[in-house]
């Protein structure tokens, strides 16, 4: 009975740490740029946009596609920063918390 008990209250530690962190990750910011810097997207955590800067030297209405391409890199590179934090973060949960490496959890 004692091993429930501890199992018990390790499950309700995992939770409150998991719902902490998802409250991180929604808060957090992310910067993705590209055009070396002509373009910036600032994301949260969970891939909400907040801002978007362009350069004004790269809004040429002859060529709108690369506008286009250089917002969807600078949206990709901010995502990938966030998923790469994200995975990280999980990593370092699963760690203290006794799980074998390479274990996907649900975030």
């Amino acid at each position: 009975m004692k091993n429930l008990t501890q199992m018990m209250k390790q499950a309700q530690q995992a939770q409150t740490k998991i719902a902490a962190m998802q409250k991180e990750v929604e808060e957090m910011e992310v910067t993705g740029e590209s055009g070396g810097g002509a373009v910036t997207v600032v994301m949260t955590g969970k891939g909400l946009a907040r801002k978007i800067d362009i350069d004004p030297s790269v809004i040429d209405p002859e060529d709108k596609e690369m506008l286009e391409d250089l917002l969807v890199a600078a949206i990709n590179q901010a995502r990938g920063k966030a998923e790469t934090e994200m995975q990280s973060r999980m990593a370092e949960f699963a760690k203290e918390m006794g799980l074998p490496p390479g274990m996907n959890l649900p975030f």
